[in-house]
């Protein structure tokens, strides 16, 4: 977010506003502000084994995420660009304890699992610049203790996590072909709507049938993921496809030209010999065996089948082929745009709880309570008003037209969109239309069936006022 952003201008005026009144004031607007400063937090979960930590080093671009153990991620661990490379440990009473990071990941943990609140982890990253990692343990997990950090980390909130440590602002969750009913479960209870929730299907190089299966396994899961999309729209915003492994050796600087050389060597044999070599652990005369071990460990079989070509062109050809395939990218473009976006807006609103909060029992809080109805009804924060009654309408009555509407402003790119007209309508239709569904939103107000239908079409007739009103649109 840039420093010319109106959102951010507003709050960063509305928090310097607040630490004028004194007292403990500007230490609690630095600590707020914190959340305002700092890239979008993005936390990643899912169940066990899903692929989160392979994700984490993928898009971090670097192996710092324990991948290898039964239950490598029991803890909540957040990866944030700093220098150095270093690590501390939250316990649940809030204290920090040092821990020693050795080649590139954190070494023993002083305190015992149940004990730890979560790892900060620094190291510096220009893919953590633009946005901070959240790792997670595994969902229904082997141990309670994982699920609940989990759990922690992503419903509890601020209260439970002291302070916004590990607060996220968008989330990625990993699945396989289906979601189980209690994933689909555990994504209700998130604290985000689908605009900056993206599912990813997991293990795309391995789905259906698999590297010798009759359709090409990414293919296929591509495929399946835009089914998936459309009847996980209530949850998501929608679902890539992405082979974990591959992203993570393409991104992680893993492979070498005597891997690629070596596999290369497989180019003249057939997929049915390839597979055999694989399996006959005797056979040395074409690839020794822990050749073999690392191959299947950095490309999987799909990249060994299928990038056995390619890797005649060298490293950098298999590389770059890896990285396409694997599906990373979209994940990634995903992430810098559409949730970026809906992220700025859910920092918003969690800056506004936190100022909320104070104006309830802060000894200011008169002032306080004065500071925020001034910010909450500024023009520049009435998306973020739109997106708190969306979040409430979405648990309240997802299916109501409120809750269409409001999604519908949130989600357009134009000022036409959002009165659901095409992006290129004229200025005097967009403010007709504008003018009838302010109408229709006054008179809807005078029966409404909930109170969070009730604060939903006092938003929306303040923002078709304001469209009625612009200069720029009459």
């Amino acid at each position: 977010m840039t420093a010319t952003d109106p959102i951010h201008d507003v709050l960063d005026d509305g928090l310097r506003r607040l630490a004028s009144l004194g007292g403990d004031l500007p230490t609690k607007a630095n600590s707020i502000g914190a959340i305002l400063w700092s890239p979008p937090r993005i936390v990643v979960v899912g169940r066990l084994k899903a692929g989160k930590s392979t994700l984490v080093n993928a898009l971090i671009g670097a192996p710092v995420a324990e991948t290898a153990a039964l239950e490598a991620t029991n803890v909540v661990t957040v990866y944030q660009d700093g220098s150095p490379s270093r690590a501390e440990v939250v316990g649940m009473d809030g204290r920090r304890y040092p821990v020693p990071v050795h080649h590139g990941r954190v070494s023993r943990l002083p305190l015992e699992t149940p004990d730890i609140r979560f790892v900060d982890r620094w190291l510096p990253s220009a893919a953590l610049r633009r946005s901070t990692l959240i790792d997670t343990p595994g969902l229904s997990t082997l141990t309670t203790a994982n699920d609940a950090a989990t759990r922690r980390a992503t419903i509890d909130g601020f209260e439970q996590t002291q302070g916004a440590s590990v607060d996220a602002d968008a989330a990625v969750f990993l699945f396989d072909a289906e979601p189980r009913a209690d994933e689909i479960e555990f994504l209700s209870s998130l604290p985000f709507t689908p605009l900056n929730m993206l599912g990813v299907l997991s293990r795309a190089d391995a789905f259906g049938e698999g590297a010798m299966g009759r359709r090409d396994p990414i293919q296929h899961a591509s495929e399946h993921a835009d089914r998936l999309a459309g009847r996980l729209s209530t949850l998501v915003s929608g679902v890539v496809p992405v082979s974990g492994l591959m992203a993570q050796t393409s991104h992680t600087g893993m492979l070498t030209e005597q891997h690629a050389a070596a596999l290369a060597r497989l180019a003249p044999l057939s997929p049915l010999e390839v597979l055999r070599l694989f399996d006959d652990d005797t056979a040395v005369s074409v690839l020794p065996l822990d050749m073999r071990i690392q191959l299947l460990e950095l490309l999987g079989e799909y990249g060994v089948l299928h990038g056995r070509t390619v890797a005649m062109g060298g490293a950098a050809a298999l590389n770059a082929w890896l990285a396409d395939r694997s599906g990373v990218g979209r994940l990634t473009a995903r992430l810098q745009s559409s949730i970026a976006r809906f992220a700025i807006l859910h920092r918003a609103h969690r800056i506004l709880e936190h100022m909320d909060r104070l104006a309830f029992n802060h000894p200011s809080r008169d002032q306080i309570r004065s500071l925020t109805t001034y910010l909450r009804t500024t023009p520049q924060l009435n998306m973020v008003a739109v997106l708190e009654d969306y979040q409430r309408m979405l648990r309240t009555d997802p299916r109501a037209s409120a809750t269409g509407e409001l999604a519908t402003i949130l989600t357009a790119a134009t000022a036409a969109g959002q009165v659901g007209l095409p992006d290129d309508a004229p200025r005097h239709a967009i403010v007709a239309e504008a003018q009838r569904r302010l109408a229709t939103a006054q008179q809807r107000s005078l029966a409404t069936s909930s109170a969070a239908e009730d604060a939903a079409l006092v938003t929306l007739i303040r923002t078709y006022t304001q469209m009625s009103t612009d200069p720029r649109l009459t």
